[in-house]
Parts: C-alpha cells; sequence; structure tokens
C-alpha cells in the first residue's frame, strides 16, 4: 500500500497570508498542500485560481500543490493549472464526459491525474481503466464547496471498495476528517488524508499532522499482517 501522506486543506487558512501559512504546514509535517479550486458553476463557492496558486508557488519553493478541481469543464484549466505550479491535478467525475481523456491531457503537462467522486456518486463509476490511469482517486466525505462540514461516514465503504481494487494507487480523503474521524478512513485504506480546520485551527499542528499520519501507518501495518 502506498505510504501516508498529509495534505492539509488551505481553504481552512488565513488566506491573506496564504504563503507564510503553507510554509507553516511544511514546517509541521505536511508533504502535500490541498488546493480548493472553486469555479462558481460546478460548486456554489468561488476561491482561488491560477494566479494565487502561481504566486504560492513562487513563495514557496518546491511545494507540492495538491488541486481539487471542482470547476465545470475541467479540461479547460489545466494548462492555466500546470503553468501556476500545479503539482496534483484531481478533476471531478461527474464534471467530465471523458476522464480517460482529460488524464491523458493532464499527464501531457507533466502533473500527476487525480479522479474525484461526490458523496452521492458510487465508487464503481470508477472503472478499471480510469482506476488503473489516474495517479489517485479521491472520495469525497463531504458535498464539495465549502468547508468545515460534517464527516459522512456512509461514504467511507467506497474507500474500502476502491483499496480493495487498486491496491497500489494513492486515495485520498477530503472532508470533516480529524482526529476524530481519522481511524475509520485510515481503516478502509486511505492513504492520503485531507484535513482543514482540524489542522488549522488546532494550537499545535505539527501534532494533528503527526497524529493523522502516524494513525494511518498503523492501519497499514495492521492489514500487511493480515496479507
Amino acid at each position: 500500500m502506498p505510504r501516508a501522506i498529509i495534505s492539509p486543506s488551505v481553504l481552512a487558512s488565513d488566506f491573506g497570508q496564504l504563503t507564510a501559512e503553507c510554509k507553516r504546514m511544511i514546517k509541521g509535517g505536511a508533504e502535500w498542500l490541498h488546493m480548493d479550486v472553486m469555479d462558481g458553476h460546478f460548486v456554489p463557492n468561488i476561491t482561488m485560481g491560477a494566479p494565487i496558486l502561481s504566486c504560492v508557488s513562487k513563495g514557496v519553493p518546491g511545494i507540492f500543490m495538491d488541486c481539487h478541481m471542482m470547476v465545470a469543464q475541467p479540461e479547460k484549466w489545466v494548462d492555466d493549472i500546470a503553468d501556476a505550479g500545479g503539482s496534483l491535478y484531481c478533476f471531478h467525475y461527474e464534471a467530465t464526459s471523458d476522464p480517460l481523456a482529460l488524464i491523458d491531457q493532464i499527464h501531457a503537462r507533466k502533473m500527476k491525474a487525480g479522479i474525484a467522486i461526490c458523496p452521492d456518486t458510487p465508487s464503481t463509476v470508477i472503472t478499471d481503466d480510469i482506476g488503473e490511469a489516474a495517479d489517485m482517486l479521491l472520495v469525497m466525505t463531504v458535498h464539495p464547496g465549502r468547508g468545515g462540514q460534517k464527516f459522512i461516514e456512509a461514504c467511507v465503504p467506497k474507500v474500502s471498495e476502491l483499496r480493495a481494487r487498486f491496491p497500489h494507487k494513492d486515495i485520498e480523503v477530503d472532508g470533516g476528517v480529524g482526529p476524530k474521524t481519522i481511524d475509520v478512513c485510515a481503516n478502509a485504506g486511505s492513504n492520503v488524508i485531507v484535513a482543514g480546520t482540524a489542522i488549522f485551527g488546532a494550537p499545535e499542528p505539527e501534532k494533528v499532522i503527526a497524529l493523522l499520519k502516524s494513525t494511518v501507518d498503523t492501519a497499514q501495518a495492521k492489514a500487511a499482517l493480515k496479507n
């Protein structure tokens, strides 16, 4: 199983000090930074776009920007996000009619490709060919569009189902994840953990990052013993 990666969601950060906030997370042990790009069409909120990502990329050299594209027509933004320094481009299954072509388009720009599914979308839409082509599979555990929502535990079986079919893929969970909900996510087989408020709102975010990571490591060790 792929290793544990913690990807703090900058949607929960102080946008007025975005570069400093990203540096603070990396110093605290985060490996990726989860950048929520919302367009006001696919979801009702508007957040950041390529110009902001470009500023962060320049201000934090070497940053791995895990770009969660909650946008309509995700094909339109691949070049802009790549030019802005995006490392991983994760689009929504619900927003495109040809996920395989989009994955190829992302790879052509030297980014990793992720595909996300909303809480009401079954994991079976990720067919074997899509799952094998993508670098990461994202199971949303809240409805996309705003931070601070309550974790939807009914989404967790989708993580288990995808892990069974794609044992070597990065599987990410996003939404309401924190110290109280990490166990169920880790035990289901998620290895990439997105947490926003739970990390940015903590007095000592480095301790939360360490806890999330160690929980995934422990779950993986238990799973390895069973196998």
